[in-house]
């Protein structure tokens, strides 16, 4: 089977690096500053569509915003995460299976890239897909069908798995299994709405959905 991985809130708690990197960009432009549960939405979805209601749509200024984001990000805030308890053994009993391993994140590839060959386990993932920086969207839809054809992997051996409804409206949209994970930044209501055919409380279960 393929399992398609989301990355934040999925196998990395990479809160503290996003929020402060939003922080330094939302100072740099002198915004006030969101509350910690308001910052905490911004973990899944694309920057631009985060920053344009605090910054009135304006093209220029949510560009700058975007810069501002990455020139922290590239410094700090890529090395500021921490893996979830639980993945690592999952991740080596989905080896044992005999499943093939992906990463499919809407972090931009140059962000996600350097995290994941610092993970321990990181050299068990064979490809990773992120959006292109420029790109206003996650396009999650997209990468799961092109990880999906460069694994040469039918949509009934292919699943997905993810901690935001952006994961699981992916995996629909290309009629794949989406499976929802409790211990990211979504609910299960979230998760539920979004057509997820399961969802996991702990890393543990979802070895056992994912018959590991």
């Amino acid at each position: 089977m393929l399992c398609l991985f989301d990355l934040d809130g999925t196998l990395i708690d990479s809160e503290h690096g996003i929020t402060a990197c939003v922080k330094h960009a939302l100072e740099r432009l002198r915004v006030a500053i969101p509350t910690a549960d308001e910052l905490r939405r911004w973990i899944g979805p694309p920057l631009r569509h985060s920053f344009a209601p605090l910054l009135d749509h304006d093209a220029a200024r949510i560009e700058a915003a975007v810069e501002h984001y990455h020139e922290r990000f590239d410094a700090h805030g890529w090395r500021e995460h921490s893996v979830y308890p639980g993945i690592e053994p999952l991740v080596g009993r989905l080896l044992d299976a005999g499943h093939q391993l992906a990463i499919v994140t809407g972090k931009p590839h140059r962000h996600a890239s350097p995290i994941l060959a610092q993970l321990p386990f990181g050299h068990a993932f064979l490809r990773l897909y992120g959006p292109d920086p420029s790109s206003a969207r996650s396009e999650k839809a997209d990468l799961i069908a092109a990880a999906m054809g460069d694994f040469g992997a039918r949509a009934e051996e292919t699943v997905m798995i993810g901690d935001r409804h952006f994961d699981i409206e992916g995996a629909v949209a290309n009629r794949v299994r989406g499976i929802g994970v409790l211990w990211g930044f979504g609910s299960r209501t979230e998760l539920e709405q979004a057509g997820a055919t399961a969802i996991a409380a702990t890393p543990d279960e979802l070895g056992t959905l994912l018959g590991a």
